[in-house]
């Protein structure tokens, strides 16, 4: 099993980085952040241009036919630089969801939009608390949708949701909802991270399409993948913080040297980094494990999910306090990591969630009753 990217993916990594380098900058996610106008469209606008949106789709749907691998290092990169664009819920859920799940007029309708940039899909699994297809109280009966969902990542800026609901059967099903059809209100709610925005979407008898390939088994399927992927979004994020951290321990002086030349500092940065490289390598193991259809990839995003989780939150929170005071202010970077960290963690749910999932896939593997 080979884990290194190939020249091809390599180059892939390169372009993606000098484009959204030159978009998606700091300065940019602090204006946002200041507005309140979370959705960077120019970003969005220039992945759209540089076909990046495709990427993973078939090339009869206006793709690029790629596959999860390269919308992996698309989702690092996109955390490197903290753009503020909705990689994970649309790229990494929502054009999985209707590849697999979807009727092909479902995907003839919306994957060339979504490739142009133009209609952006968000991903309604949240409710009271809990994540489908375990908490689900909106149902759809004769293709009408009542219920309520919250939060839902760029709610307010989507055409379009794909609704977890239960059928006239109970079961767990995803619809796709026109969000703006009747019976469909949408309300921007105040997130951690402004950059990432989120809403609540209340739906009133709103008409409703089935994905007919999706059920709970589905549902779980598509949130494994999105662990994977978002875990690679969480990885950028923490490479980024821990290499401004490490570039302010050798500017930064104390005693007449810099920071970084003390012990103490030495090993928190060293510490940091090996969080970062078990997530990693976690990772990895979950992207080959998405690609290539292996039955372990419920334990494999589980893992990933949780080693990112860890390392975000402690990598994020030990460049805030290896920044010292200035590490606190609202003009300083760390807290954006922070506040992007947590948001990240509150869109797949939390680690509780996926260490009960660990637990009961890796009891229901063929050799643990052995």
């Amino acid at each position: 099993m080979n884990f290194g990217f190939s020249e091809e993916q390599d180059t892939i990594r390169e372009t993606l980085a000098r484009m959204l380098g030159d978009h998606a900058t700091l300065e940019v996610a602090h204006t946002r952040l200041d507005s309140g106008e979370g959705f960077d469209t120019a970003t969005w606008s220039a992945l759209a241009e540089g076909g990046w949106l495709g990427l993973a789709m078939s090339e009869a749907h206006g793709g690029s036919g790629m596959g999860a691998v390269e919308l992996a290092i698309l989702a690092e990169e996109v955390g490197r630089c903290m753009a503020a664009v909705p990689c994970l819920p649309v790229l990494c859920m929502a054009v999985p969801a209707l590849q697999s799940a979807g009727t092909e007029d479902q995907r003839r309708s919306l994957l060339p939009g979504i490739a142009e940039g133009r209609t952006i899909i968000a991903m309604a699994l949240a409710e009271g608390g809990g994540l489908a297809p375990d908490t689900v109280s909106a149902k759809v009966a004769q293709g009408r949708l009542s219920g309520q969902k919250s939060p839902v990542t760029f709610g307010a800026e989507a055409t379009h949701a794909l609704v977890a609901a239960t059928d006239e059967e109970d079961t767990p099903r995803l619809y796709l909802a026109d969000l703006t059809a009747s019976g469909v209100t949408t309300s921007a709610l105040d997130p951690i991270d402004r950059t990432r925005p989120t809403a609540e979407i209340v739906f009133d008898n709103a008409p409703v399409e089935l994905l007919p390939g999706s059920d709970p088994a589905a549902i779980y399927r598509l949130l494994s993948g999105a662990a994977v992927l978002a875990a690679f979004e969480q990885i950028g994020l923490a490479g980024r913080a821990l290499a401004l951290t490490t570039a302010y321990a050798g500017e930064r002086h104390a005693f007449g040297r810099p920071i970084g030349g003390f012990q103490a500092v030495k090993h928190r940065l060293a510490d940091m980094f090996a969080k970062i490289e078990l997530a990693r390598s976690n990772a990895f193991f979950g992207a080959w494990a998405l690609a290539s259809g292996d039955s372990r990839l419920p334990e494999a995003a589980a893992v990933a999910r949780l080693s990112a989780l860890d390392a975000v939150q402690f990598v994020t929170e030990e460049s805030i306090q290896l920044h010292g005071g200035i590490g606190f202010t609202w003009a300083a970077d760390p807290h954006l990591f922070l506040r992007r960290g947590w948001q990240l963690k509150a869109e797949l749910g939390p680690a509780v969630l996926w260490r009960e999932r660990l637990i009961d896939n890796l009891a229901d593997a063929p050799w643990a009753a052995s």
